[in-house]
């Protein structure tokens, strides 16, 4: 209240009102409105706003005889004029203001809408900030900055940049604007890097402040920079970027909708001016296209006498005045009568040199306000219709690109659905879809002539390398180690690491900054910390990607599978000729033996169905012990206590880590393991000693330790599966495009095979056999000797018996069957002769044997035939 007083006591102009108390039907109903019409927004607003009072006063029966007439004041961009204005309409009883121009004057002579009750509606006040719930008898007329905000902020997120630099005037309407951008672009984990802030668009005489805070821009990392500001402004900061070498490929530029107002209004610009803003991306409120605005566009150049040319704020301006002509014949409708009183506030104020009493109160306001918020008409801009917040229908904004010597639209943004090559109210009968793969826009000419979307960012030119922090272990130096103890460094890490900057488009300057004393490995955590503060640019090494850091800072593609595993002491069991046995437990020997014995044949139903029982158990049993066999000869079968981290967690024996690792954390926290329980330990001979003494029962580390353990020490494996699943990383600040090109980067070495050469050079070693679970490292055709030798001495040795008892069988059958005859009865033959015909006559009775046992068999198979057909 305090401030309304102050401004009404700085200067009231009396007069008479046009309209007076009791009046039922006024002849005339005044409206002010408040433009520097020196400046382009005022001069297309006063031809746009005179050209709808004449539309609204040519049908006298529209307000039933009345007439709307438009008191203009000309505020030449002054502060202080605007308040006279604005008081001075207080005086002659108008109803409505249209205006202020700026949203510095909006805050301002709200306070005095409020008091008097006097609604003011502007189109280019469109400051987010000016709430309805502070300022009720405010109303913005056009659609408020916080959408033109949000949808740069989508277009940002669209072609992937991240940070971007504000250039705006310290003015109301640009900072709150900004600020809008900011909160929009932190709710896509983007950024304003850096805020370069104008003195006031009236007071800029001289380029001066401009060039200084582009030439501070250069030398930053972002390229995407944001021109919120108005025309005076917007043309020197491109003219003097020009000079600067700012509008040259790899910077982009985004100006708001001031932009397309200069260029609807003076097109086409002179070939200077539009060479300073070529490849620039500006936004344009979206009017739809319609047969009202198509005929006022066509009415322009003899309203404006070819001094100015239409643009977007032309036609809100006449929307404007369209809106008050139908609140004030809604309110005429309703019988109301339009009268004003004195302000009792302001009645201890009478006297003296000031005429306070001479503003009053409109005391329809509220009632006027209801009727303008409740509009809902098809004006030149379109649907016209206010939502319950004060906001408009359907916001909208058409995307433009200069190109050559003029302009091309690239798409449109709508609340709606966002980014869209189809114009939105063709979309607004489709639910929203705001989807990536929904967002859409034409290609776009950037600056320098590229079709090629700038990356938005380069490395500061400043000077000054990135400083990249490395740990300085105390083992697995293969990883990343220093050389010697100097400054220098090389490993595994540090390979893919410069291998991957080599592949970036640009140079990247940087130098190795070692964390820790190398008697002990450092603590990654307290590492990855120090990019988050600022201590490093970057951390490079054997980093795991886990939880607790990437809240902090950004990983790039892991260049490394990793993961927890278990290591055991462990002992081989089928390196022995006996292996073919171990599948023979003693139930399965058991039940062979009930099943394998031999069976009489029967003929008789029951017997067919015994064999075929019998047939599937024998197949079922053969089948069990090929899998059984042939799991133990492929795979390496080892004896160890230890099978997984499930037999760490219910036991109560030690478990060694590695100093500095991240799984002392993981299993006090997450496996519930007791801290007292666990041992640290520094190197591979650590872990070795320590699990060959007894001092640990099993080890907790990551893969690629352990892969590179097992290479050098024997009689150890991994037991179980990995049980947390990650990888390894390079670690950038929070939203650092760098981090994003370096995965790129990783990417292209791993499909060129160069990150498995550079794994190849540093990890591949083995000094003893594979105990991980894997085939054995020996020759396959030797393991099968070693592992069958045994079976086959068995089964030569059971062939051999059974060979000698047929053989004893047939020799003695043939004794008993064939004797010979009495020695006196026979000629005595020589001893070679007797020989001979002793085996002849063995050999006859072998063939009479052999052809008594196939027709035996024969017989037995026709006995088989009978009972079947029978």
């Amino acid at each position: 209240m305090s401030c309304v007083l102050v401004l009404l006591s700085v200067i009231v102009l009396s007069g008479d009102g046009i309209i007076s108390e009791g009046a039922s039907r006024p002849h005339v109903v005044n409206v002010g409105a408040i433009f520097g019409l020196n400046t382009l927004h005022g001069k297309v607003a006063y031809i746009a706003m005179k050209a709808a009072e004449d539309d609204v006063n040519s049908d006298p029966s529209f307000l039933g005889g009345s007439k709307l007439r438009i008191l203009m004041n000309d505020a030449k961009r002054s502060g202080f004029l605007s308040i006279i204005g604005a008081l001075k309409f207080m005086e002659t009883d108008v109803v409505a203001i249209i205006g202020p121009q700026t949203s510095i004057m909006a805050h301002v002579l709200s306070y005095i809408a409020n008091e008097l009750k006097v609604p003011m509606l502007s189109f280019t006040a469109l400051d987010p900030s000016l709430s309805p719930l502070q300022f009720p008898f405010f109303v913005q007329t056009a659609p408020s900055d916080l959408f033109l905000m949000r949808a740069i902020a989508e277009m940002i997120t669209y072609y992937g940049w991240s940070d971007v630099v504000a250039l705006y005037n310290d003015d109301d309407n640009s900072r709150n604007g900004i600020t809008s951008l900011g909160d929009e672009l932190e709710g896509r984990r983007c950024k304003i890097s850096y805020k370069a802030v104008l003195p006031l668009d009236v007071v800029i005489t001289s380029p001066r402040e401009i060039i200084d805070e582009l030439t501070k821009i250069q030398g930053m990392e972002s390229r995407v920079i944001i021109v919120h500001t108005f025309p005076k402004t917007g043309r020197m900061i491109f003219e003097e970027a020009k000079k600067l070498g700012m509008m040259e490929q790899g910077y982009v530029w985004i100006a708001t909708t001031w932009l397309t107002s200069l260029l609807d209004s003076y097109s086409p610009l002179p070939p200077k001016k539009i060479e300073a803003i070529r490849g620039v991306l500006t936004l344009r409120i979206h009017t739809r296209e319609s047969r009202k605005r198509r005929d006022f566009g066509a009415r322009w150049n003899k309203l404006s006498n070819g001094t100015v040319g239409l643009n977007v704020y032309g036609l809100y301006a006449y929307d404007t005045v369209w809106i008050i002509a139908r609140a004030v014949k809604s309110l005429l409708d309703s019988e109301a009568n339009i009268t004003f009183s004195s302000d009792s506030k302001l009645t201890s104020l009478k006297g003296g040199t000031l005429n306070l009493g001479a503003l009053s109160i409109f005391d329809q306001g509220p009632q006027f306000l209801e009727f303008i918020v409740k509009t809902k008409m098809s004006g030149v801009t379109g649907p016209v219709q206010f939502l319950p917040d004060r906001s408009m229908l359907q916001p909208a904004y058409d995307i433009i690109n200069i190109v050559g010597d003029g302009f091309k639209q690239i798409g449109y943004w709508s609340n709606h659905s966002g980014l869209s090559v189809i114009p939105p109210e063709s979309l607004y009968s489709k639910p929203p879809n705001r989807s990536s793969s929904n967002q859409h826009l034409y290609n776009v000419t950037w600056p320098g002539g590229t079709s090629e979307t700038p990356r938005g960012w380069v490395l500061p030119n400043n000077g000054r390398r990135l400083r990249i922090g490395v740990p300085n272990r105390a083992s697995f130096k293969d990883f990343v180690s220093s050389v010697n103890g100097s400054n220098k460094v090389e490993g595994y890490s540090i390979d893919v690491f410069e291998a991957a900057i080599k592949l970036l488009p640009y140079p990247v300057a940087h130098e190795f900054v070692l964390f820790g004393d190398g008697l002990k490995n450092p603590n990654y955590n307290e590492l990855v910390n120090n990019v988050s503060t600022g201590v490093f640019d970057a951390v490079v090494g054997d980093i795991a990607i886990v939880k607790r850091r990437i809240r902090i800072v950004d990983f790039t593609q892991p260049y490394i599978e990793s993961g927890l595993v278990v290591v055991a002491a462990v002992t081989k069991l089928n390196d022995t000729p006996w292996a073919f046995l171990r599948p023979f437990t003693p139930p399965m020997f058991t039940f062979s033996t009930m099943f394998f014995s031999h069976r009489e044949n029967t003929v008789s139903t029951l017997g067919r169905v015994v064999l075929l029982i019998w047939l599937f158990v024998v197949l079922i049993i053969t089948s069990s012990y090929t899998a059984s066999l042939t799991s133990i000869l492929t795979v390496q079968q080892l004896n160890s206590p230890i099978k997984g981290v499930d037999t760490l967690m219910s036991s109560s024996e030690r478990v060694g880590f590695q100093v500095g690792s991240y799984a002392e954390n993981y299993m006090i926290d997450e496996l519930n393991i007791a801290r007292s329980r666990l041992v640290a330990l520094g190197s591979p001979k650590e872990y070795a000693t320590a699990l060959q003494n007894g001092t640990v029962s099993a080890i907790v580390d990551e893969r690629p330790y352990v892969d590179l353990f097992l290479s050098e020490f024997c009689g150890f494996a991994i037991r179980g599966q990995a049980f947390t699943r990650s990888g390894w990383g390079f670690a950038f600040p929070r939203d650092s495009p760098l981090a994003v090109d370096m995965s790129t980067a990783i990417l292209g070495l791993s499909e060129t095979g160069k990150l498995q050469k550079i794994h190849d050079k540093w990890l591949s070693k083995s000094n003893c056999s594979n105990l991980n679970g894997s085939q054995s490292d020996d020759d396959p055709e030797q393991l099968k000797l070693r592992s069958f030798w045994g079976l086959f001495l068995l089964c030569g040795i059971a062939c051999f018996i059974a060979l000698f008892i047929y053989f004893f069988m047939i020799v003695r059958d043939f004794c008993n069957h064939h004797k010979k005859p009495e020695e006196e009865e026979a000629t005595v033959p020589s001893p070679e002769g007797s020989r001979s015909k002793t085996l002849q006559t063995f050999l006859a009775y072998f063939d009479e044997k052999e052809a008594e046992s196939n027709r035996r068999l024969k017989r037995k198979r026709n006995d088989d035939l009978s009972l079947k057909s029978s």
